[in-house]
């Protein structure tokens, strides 16, 4: 069965990132893009509600990624970017959104998802299905989050002075 032919299944579908993952090229960037509209979709609902939405897809991408990864029979083929969507959505917690704050993330996000430091990579490498398809991502988020909030801190995140 021809990837493509997989979007028909609602499943797949989102762990696709609605077909960004099929890009041939770069696919977990194209994923990530498709985190900036669900930021600016469920970032105004407030802190506590936004965080219920990450937790929520978190769990849902544990489930769908395991499923995708099934059925490719592959962990963590690069089509599979629900885990880089939700990522950039942990990025940009409690961050003031602008456009810079939003590329900032997504590059941070984007060189800690590919680069893989120390303890991504070790993750990725010993956690297998879903849920070891979603932490590395998880980690990339977080430690963009941080960089974010110290920046912010420090009175030097872009395009909130």
């Amino acid at each position: 069965m021809k990837r493509s032919e997989l979007l028909k299944n609602p499943i797949h579908l989102l762990s696709f990132g609605f077909g960004t993952g099929l890009a041939p090229k770069a696919p977990g960037t194209f994923g990530t893009l498709v985190g900036i509209p669900a930021v600016l979709l469920f970032a105004p609902l407030g802190l506590n509600e936004y965080l219920g939405v990450i937790a929520a897809f978190f769990l849902l991408g544990i489930f769908l990624c395991g499923e995708t990864g099934k059925v490719l029979k592959k962990h963590d083929d690069p089509a599979i970017v629900w885990d880089e969507i939700v990522g950039y959505m942990i990025a940009l917690f409690a961050i003031p959104l602008t456009w810079q704050t939003m590329l900032l993330a997504f590059v941070l996000f984007r060189f800690f998802d590919i680069r893989k430091p120390w303890p991504i990579r070790w993750l990725d490498k010993k956690v297998s299905g879903g849920l070891g398809v979603m932490l590395d991502d998880v980690l990339a988020g977080l430690f963009t989050l941080v960089i974010l909030h110290a920046l912010m801190g420090a009175g030097m995140l872009p395009g909130t002075l």
